[in-house]
């Protein structure tokens, strides 16, 4: 269907028309050039030239010409099948193949009236149908909503949905979001007879525990048609030899519907990703007891760190220094003296120096293993310091003082110190404590310090440092110049009956300084360490030079390996300045890994653990809910069938009359000076008329 019509007003064409008319007149009325050849040539080549001219301003008008489009759209049928391992537990072997007749009998029939679609369920939504069941969870409210992303824009007819009605992600599917207009047909899969089985429900447990603490698990046992009978809970824990028991608990079960929690609470004493294994015992007459077993993955983080008092003399410092660190559940203190036999400092993260180096110990060899293992450390200095050793020791505080006088001093917190934050409430306190004593002399902040306190001498407020961070040498490092620290908790207990400004204090400027910076040239980095079995194992690197800027120029490789020495070898992409490597889906399991890349002629190596964990949420729901089903038809207008009835849908569809083809009507506009007819006519036309004169002799 066409329609002509014009940017101007139609009636335009009438000045089209006289234009034209008066042009012929104007050329061939009072001419006689061909009236002896031919009498009649001057009213033909006046028709040619009224046409053409007329046609040219009649294209000024801008003309438009619509087209009309009449399209038929068939209905959109989807067929919806579940594919996780719960919707097969009727259908094997025989009836497998016989349901596989009926849904491609099913399509045939459809396809006939309907464009029909094809699409898989179950972790995702995805396009085909292959029968395979191997889908870990089922979210059957997530297939509506992709449902309607799809076809929720089109001529959606109907929703063929076949599954055992259980869905162990997402919510109940007839409560979902997905405004849906057409019907839902279900077939409903799977036997509703509960069967006589025990199974381990759910195990609640964090994925993360922290080494030396205890965490708990949460288990949910739950038992059907087996009242009276008696089992077992063990929990174990995968060790390099095999299973290690950690308990055991009995378990009486009271009634044919029973349901209980027990809870156990573990050490966690392996760094590391531990795996744990509880199991259930089974019981005579079961219809499974793959459900009875669960295999949990924690990842146990040693994230604490060792931090050594290291004291010149016995002196309560120490004791009020420790009970403060070790509230903090991150560390763990150790208290010797500088005296001690097998002294190793280097085994330590983080070491305090309590009046050291002293006048009869300059600690040039400690000093040296601390500063090859780059360990941080704060100096309190005191009455029993070196502090001509003690100045070359660290370069935060220039000093000149022979420790022969003492001052008492008090705390006055720098208003430019911005290392990190201190509470208003301390700031304003901690110059009232009672004063501590420290060496008299000459002290001096350098460039390299934030000074955190300056020293006040009974009402005077000095510029000379009492305490101060940095870093020398690219060690972060802390300067105390004073002893008398218990003098401080005592004073804020008698003030405030707690010691939330001492412990502060101390505790931020202790985690400050012992702060680890990873300086490793060559790194992986994991968004996490305990996998899914159906999800890809993802890693990331990055490489720097030596002014620690990102580079990529050289390849980075990776093998990775499982409990049983099997070895995968990967090697990683490009991605910007970075690397990223995705090693795809792995069996389920514990896994080391060591990446290599040799940079500058330098081999670097990062190893690192981590494990892929099973997801058994299909084997702990055994009994098909063909009410979800039932519901879900009732709300959107379908019915619900068993699957030797599912040849009957195809007839429920076409006498369902909101299940109807829509014709769509399009239009196409197109400008008339757009057609290259138009252009050959007014050629055709002026070319006549050039043609005629010329062969009558005019020209």
């Amino acid at each position: 269907m066409l329609d002509l019509s014009f940017q101007y007003p139609a009636w335009f064409l009438i000045f089209c028309v006289l234009l034209g008319l008066g042009y012929a007149l104007l050329l061939y009325y009072r001419d006689t050039t061909f009236k002896e050849q031919a009498p009649r040539l001057n009213l033909w080549l006046g028709i040619l030239r009224f046409l053409a001219v007329t046609i040219l301003s009649a294209l000024l008008l801008s003309p438009l010409l619509k087209s009309y489009f009449n399209e038929t759209k068939k209905p959109i049928v989807v067929l919806a099948q579940d594919q996780s391992e719960s919707a097969a537990t009727d259908l094997q072997g025989e009836v497998l193949n016989k349901y596989k007749q009926d849904w491609a009998s099913l399509k045939e029939a459809l396809a006939e009236s309907y464009e029909v679609h094809e699409i898989a369920f179950g972790d995702q939504v995805r396009e085909g149908v292959d029968f395979q069941f191997t889908d870990k969870v089922s979210n059957l409210s997530e297939l509506m909503r992709g449902v309607y992303d799809l076809y929720g824009g089109q001529n959606f007819g109907a929703l063929v949905l076949a599954s055992d009605g259980i869905y162990n992600e997402g919510s109940n599917p007839a409560y979902s979001d997905a405004p849906l207009s057409a019907p839902v047909y279900t077939v409903a899969l799977g036997d509703t007879t509960p069967k006589r089985d025990l199974l381990l429900k759910r195990v609640f447990h964090n994925k993360i525990a922290y080494l030396g603490d205890k965490f708990t698990l949460q288990i949910d046992l739950a038992a059907t048609n087996l009242g009276g009978q008696q089992s077992v809970i063990t929990v174990s824990k995968s060790t390099d030899s095999g299973l290690k028991q950690l308990q055991s608990i009995p378990v009486s079960i009271a009634g044919n519907d029973f349901f209980t929690t027990k809870e156990v609470i573990l050490d966690a004493d392996q760094a590391g990703v531990v795996s744990y294994v509880i199991n259930v015992a089974a019981l005579p007459g079961e219809a499974g007891t793959s459900n009875n077993r669960r295999e949990i993955f924690i990842d146990v983080l040693d994230a604490r760190q060792k931090i050594l008092l290291l004291a010149n003399s016995p002196h309560p410092d120490l004791s009020a220094l420790k009970t403060t660190l070790e509230n903090n559940k991150n560390y763990q203190v150790f208290t010797n003296y500088i005296s001690d036999p097998g002294l190793d400092v280097g085994k330590y993260d983080f070491v305090v120096l309590h009046n050291l180096p002293s006048s009869t110990n300059d600690l040039s060899g400690l000093l040296n293993t601390l500063n090859d293992k780059r360990i941080p450390r704060l100096f309190i200095a005191g009455m029993q310091t070196g502090y001509n050793a003690l100045g070359k020791a660290q370069g935060l505080i220039s000093m000149q003082s022979n420790a022969a006088q003492s001052d008492e001093v008090q705390g006055r917190v720098s208003p430019a110190f911005a290392a990190f934050s201190l509470s208003p409430k301390l700031v304003e306190e901690l110059p009232r404590f009672n004063p501590m004593t420290s060496a008299f002399g000459n002290f001096g902040a350098t460039a390299q310090a934030q000074v955190l306190l300056y020293k006040r001498i009974g009402k005077v407020d000095t510029d000379q440092p009492l305490l101060a961070v940095g870093e020398t040498n690219g060690i972060k490092t802390g300067i105390l110049l004073g002893e008398g620290l218990w003098r401080w908790r005592l004073f804020d207990f008698l003030q405030h009956q707690n010691h939330e400004i001492f412990d502060e204090l101390v505790g931020k400027t202790v985690q400050y300084l012992s702060l680890k910076e990873d300086k490793r040239k060559f790194r992986i980095t994991q968004d996490k360490n305990i996998f899914n079995e159906n999800e890809p194992v993802g890693f990331g690197a990055e490489l720097y030079n030596d002014n620690y800027e990102l580079t990529n120029d050289a390849d980075v490789a990776m093998s990775i390996r499982n409990r049983d020495g099997k070895e995968f070898t990967y090697t990683f992409n490009k991605l910007g300045k970075a690397y990223t490597l995705n090693a795809g889906i792995l069996p389920v399991g514990a896994y080391t890994y060591k990446a290599t890349t040799n940079f500058n002629g330098q081999a670097l190596v990062y190893e690192g653990k981590f494990s892929v964990q099973p997801i058994e949420l299909e084997l702990f729901e055994t009994t098909a809910n063909h009410a979800v089903l039932r519901q879900l038809s009732a709300k959107f207008g379908g019915e619900t069938v068993f699957p030797t009835q599912i040849a009957a849908i195809a007839d429920k569809i076409k006498a369902n009359e909101t299940v109807k083809p829509v014709i769509y009507q399009t239009t196409q506009t197109n400008p008339l000076i757009n057609l290259k007819w138009i252009f050959a006519l007014l050629a055709l036309l002026l070319a006549g008329e050039w043609f005629l004169r010329r062969y009558f002799g005019a020209y």
